[in-house]
């Protein structure tokens, strides 16, 4: 089985060429900056392309530089609601730049330890969609397994990001947005809190205002990083004002790296 787009045309273009004059875009601009270190683990956003393609690439350049090929993509289900996390099964993963391969060995591993299944439901989830692209670009012969979660406690998701971290041929990506509608001002103070507590490795501070949307996986990355003597890098923060000029209702964008 193949697991299909289903936000191609709405996140992020269905054609390879528009995609390709946004990675180029992007690149131009990633090319000002000499400081992104290497890494294989990162946070980054999944909005539309126009409005934090540039955050999420610069995270991506974090992790082509790691030299690692495979990647766990963690993010939030906006479309249902369940108990636990899923673990997509899929043979491959659709892409306007080419199929990404999965990894049934992983995919194997990761299913028995942890006791996960499939809801096939959870996997049109744009969370996780919007990074596969990314990947296809950056990272040569990449291979991809995709975990959504729903209602779980973070501890569980740290478990499965320590057991493939652990791995050397393994990375991960974390997705999410931080505060959505807001106005300019409202939102860089709420989105601080996130961006100060994912720098510091602080998860009471992440508690005390945080609104990203995929605050879970933040959450169990910031649990894994301190237990495997990670420090983090903030890269990039935006909002959505930054494309649009529309600073009465915006939407947070971070990009970070841990290393």
């Amino acid at each position: 089985m193949k697991r299909d787009m289903s936000v191609a045309g709405a996140f992020y273009p269905d054609n390879e060429f528009e995609i390709n004059q946004y990675l180029e875009h992007f690149n131009k601009l990633c090319s000002l900056l000499d400081d992104i270190p290497s890494s294989k683990a990162i946070i980054v956003p999944h909005a539309g392309y126009i409005y934090s393609g540039y955050t999420a690439s610069l995270s991506y350049k974090a992790l082509k530089k790691s030299g690692v090929k495979k990647f766990v993509v963690i993010g939030p289900s906006h479309r249902i609601a369940f108990n636990g996390i899923s673990l997509c099964t899929y043979d491959s993963y659709k892409t306007p730049l080419g199929d990404i391969s999965s990894n049934s060995s992983m995919v194997e591993k990761l299913g028995e330890k942890f006791s996960l299944g499939c809801l096939s439901q959870a996997h049109m989830e744009h969370s996780t969609e919007v990074q596969f692209p990314f990947l296809r670009h950056y990272i040569d012969d990449v291979e991809i397994i995709e975990l959504v979660y729903s209602s779980i406690d973070p501890s569980l998701v740290s478990d499965i990001i320590d057991f493939v971290y652990a791995d050397d041929d393994w990375g991960v990506v974390i997705s999410t947005d931080l505060s959505h509608f807001y106005n300019i001002k409202d939102a860089n103070t709420l989105d601080s809190i996130c961006v100060d507590a994912v720098k510091n490795l602080d998860i009471d501070e992440l508690h005390s205002g945080c609104e990203a949307c995929g605050m879970i996986g933040v959450e169990a990355m910031l649990m894994s990083a301190k237990k495997l003597n990670l420090k983090s890098k903030i890269i990039d923060y935006r909002t959505s004002a930054d494309a649009s000029g529309d600073e009465s209702r915006v939407v947070g964008y971070m990009s970070a790296c841990f290393i």
